[in-house]
């Protein structure tokens, strides 16, 4: 038991000061993207360094198993530098049983991590769209709530809240529909239901439409107007609606399953979301496979010797991993795998791959 919090410390010890690095490196990184990106729109240093901190944690998150995999061999390597890995087998040890101890910090930074840091980092990711959006002016926002489908556009003039009960995959056309419209410093001016609204070229054409006036000492029922088909001008675009729901990785992991559900509900296809949330759930396996990788290649004597092409090897074969994982992703994201299947095979295909090796060394 001492030997595993020994080796457990090591492990924590080691990764909090890849992180620490990694942390440094991307902070200086997208500070600079960051002056790059909004110079023009006369962005503050304080605005700056508000954006980039409001990034940074998402940057981290995509490379946790990179910081891993780097924790793993750099952990190894030492304790293969001071001997105390042939220490440990000279005491009846085996390798495999001083790797529990570390497969299993791994399993838990990736339960926390999917648990605790998944939701900061939606948080982030979401209050970095509001931030950008005030910065450049952006008035479309689209909002998928228990009531329906929500959007807002803006004008010169004022907003526009539009509420659906549904929509079709890319959300130009709308059912069972509603158009609140509100003047600057007057509120409500127009409310209009339609049975369907279909997007077209800077306008929504609403078919079967009714609509009330609302204002001070206006009688809104006696004044309303009936029409077969009724245009409004629109700011909105196909391509803006589509990004409005922004990345299934701004949704935190206990809301997805409930926002899947509203986003089939309203029409859409949910099947990025799903896999996302299958690849989320599968992160804790990931960074333990990533373990066992580094553990293959480094958890042997220097002077066996070609220590360095065994780090390559082990950096390379994670970025193949990490690349295998991100093209079964895109293919469950496409349907041409299911989204368990998409998620969960890389991981335990690389752990049982690694396991073999690992067994092979050991006993021959």
């Amino acid at each position: 038991m001492i030997l595993h919090r020994y080796f457990a410390k090591r492990f924590v010890m080691t990764f909090i000061g890849v992180f620490a690095v990694f942390f440094l490196i991307m902070f200086f990184i997208e500070m600079v993207e960051q002056l790059r990106r909004y110079a023009r729109v006369n962005a503050s240093f304080g605005d700056v360094v508000s954006l980039t901190l409001l990034t940074v944690p998402q940057g981290i998150y995509r490379i946790l198993p990179l910081i891993t995999i780097l924790a793993a061999i750099t952990m190894f390597l030492g304790l293969a530098r001071s001997s105390e890995l042939v220490v440990t087998r000279a005491a009846g040890r085996s390798g495999l049983t001083a790797l529990t101890a570390p497969l299993l910090v791994a399993l838990a930074f990736g339960i926390l991590t999917v648990a605790i840091f998944n939701p900061i980092v939606a948080a982030t990711s979401r209050q970095y769209e509001a931030r950008v959006g005030t910065l450049i002016g952006n008035n479309s926002v689209l909002l998928l709530g228990s009531s329906g489908l929500w959007l807002r556009q803006g004008s010169a003039i004022g907003q526009t809240v539009i509420r659906a009960k549904s929509a079709n995959l890319d959300g130009t056309t709308l059912t069972g529909v509603t158009f609140t419209s509100f003047a600057d410093g007057l509120g409500p001016t127009r409310r209009i239901e339609a049975v369907r609204a279909q997007l077209d070229v800077g306008t929504w054409t609403l078919q079967d439409a009714k609509s009330w006036p609302i204002g001070a000492g206006v009688n809104a029922e006696a004044n309303a107007t009936r029409h077969a088909t009724l245009n409004i001008p629109s700011t909105l675009t196909a391509t803006q609606i589509r990004d409005s729901f922004g990345t299934p990785s701004s949704i935190p992991i206990w809301e997805l399953p409930a926002f899947i559900a509203r986003l089939q509900t309203a029409g859409f296809s949910a099947q990025r979301h799903k896999v996302w949330f299958q690849m989320e759930l599968a992160l804790p396996v990931f960074l333990v496979a990533m373990v066992m990788i580094g553990a293959t290649f480094t958890m042997r004597h220097q002077r066996s010797g070609r220590t360095g092409l065994m780090v390559l090897i082990a950096v390379l074969l994670s970025f193949g991993l990490y690349f295998i994982r991100n093209f079964a992703q895109i293919l469950g994201e496409n349907g041409q795998l299911p989204a368990a299947l998409a998620a969960w095979a890389p991981p335990l295909a690389a752990i049982g791959l690694s396991l073999g090796m690992l067994l092979h060394q050991e006993d021959g």
